[in-house]
């Protein structure tokens, strides 16, 4: 057992994300602790990042400004498409529904519906977090 998280360490933690206006994403604290890999994805890489070198024991609070979290919002990725060009042709796709596209090699993509109207919509293809800054508190109570 190591006494400080490394970036490929088995982690359990409590630990809370939340923007800057407090509106709260997840929290474990109060629940069952979250066990992690750390590099594997569980969590998201600006997050692990505050992780690294932690004791046991360990009780932090980060602020991360949107560069160092999900990054600036980006206006280019916000694209007006025509409603039959969407999933389906459009058929029950409303504002704030997540929508997934493929990529002609295949992969999978999402964005989020900010209009629509008979013919359009808007897709925010950002990540959902992006612009805007958020508080990751950790507790972390063991290193596996």
């Amino acid at each position: 057992m190591t006494d400080r998280v490394r970036h490929d360490s088995l982690v359990t933690l409590h630990y809370r994300v939340a923007t800057s206006d407090g509106s709260e994403l997840i929290a474990t604290f109060g629940t069952t602790p979250a066990t992690l890999k750390l590099g594997n994805g569980e969590l998201a890489p600006p997050l692990e990042a505050c992780l690294t070198d932690l004791p046991v024991g360990a009780r932090r609070e980060f602020v991360l400004e949107p560069a160092k979290a999900f990054g600036a919002h980006n206006p280019d990725l916000v694209k007006r498409l025509l409603v039959s060009e969407l999933p389906a042709g459009g058929a029950d796709i409303a504002p704030s529904t997540v929508v997934e596209f493929t990529a002609p090699s295949g992969g999978k993509f999402a964005g989020v519906v900010r209009e629509r109207d008979d013919t359009t919509a808007l897709i925010d293809f950002n990540h959902p977090l992006a612009g805007k800054s958020l508080r990751f508190e950790v507790e972390v109570i063991g290193i596996l």
